[in-house]
C-alpha cells in the first residue's frame, strides 16, 4: 500500500519537470545554437527575412516584388532596368553581410562551446554581428527608398493593393 502514494509522487515530479521545458528545447543539436538552419539559409541566399517591414508596410514598394508585377504596375522599360540593378546591388550586398553575420555567429558559437570565451571577445563579437545586422537591413530599407523615388504615386497605390496592404493614405506620403 506505501508503494502506491510514492508511485504519485514520481509520477508527480516527472510532469512537473515536463512542465519546465525550455522553449530551447532541441535547439541544442544545432550547428549554430544561435540560428535555425533556414535563419542560415536566408542569410547566405540574401533574403529579406522582413528586414524592412518598416518601408514595405508604409508605402515604400520592395524592387523585386515590384518586378513581380511589372504588367499590373505597367512599369516602363527604364524602370524596369533601374530596378533589376537596385535588385543586383542588394543582392549582392544582403549575400556578402548574411554570410559574414553566419560566420561570426559561428565564432561565438564555437567561443561558447569550447569553453574559451572571455568578455572582451564576447564584447567585439556581438558589436561585429550588430554592426552586420545594421548594415544588412539598411541595404534593404535603402533599396525600398530608391525604389520609391522612381515609382509614380499611383504605380504605389496599386503596389500596396495588389500586395493587399491598407492603401487609403499613400497619398499622404
Amino acid at each position: 500500500m506505501k508503494k502506491f502514494p510514492f508511485f504519485f509522487f514520481i509520477l508527480y515530479f516527472v510532469s512537473v519537470l515536463q512542465a519546465q521545458h525550455s522553449t530551447y528545447t532541441g535547439e541544442e543539436r544545432r550547428a549554430i545554437k544561435s540560428l535555425s538552419e533556414k535563419e542560415i539559409e536566408q542569410y547566405r541566399l540574401g533574403a529579406g527575412m522582413g528586414l524592412a517591414k518598416a518601408a514595405e508596410l508604409n508605402h515604400y514598394p520592395g524592387p523585386k516584388h515590384v518586378l513581380e508585377f511589372i504588367d499590373t504596375l505597367d512599369l516602363s522599360e527604364k524602370q524596369t532596368k533601374e530596378l533589376e540593378k537596385i535588385v543586383e546591388e542588394m543582392k549582392s550586398a544582403a549575400v556578402h553581410l548574411g554570410n559574414e553575420i553566419v560566420k561570426k555567429e559561428k565564432m561565438l558559437n564555437d567561443a561558447f562551446a569550447d569553453g574559451v570565451i572571455t568578455i572582451s571577445q564576447l564584447e567585439r563579437l556581438t558589436k561585429e554581428i550588430g554592426d552586420l545586422q545594421a548594415k544588412l537591413r539598411f541595404a534593404h530599407l535603402r533599396a525600398h527608398i530608391v525604389t520609391k523615388k522612381m515609382l509614380t504615386k499611383h504605380q504605389i497605390l496599386l503596389y500596396d493593393l495588389v500586395r493587399g496592404y491598407n492603401a487609403e493614405d499613400v497619398y499622404k506620403h
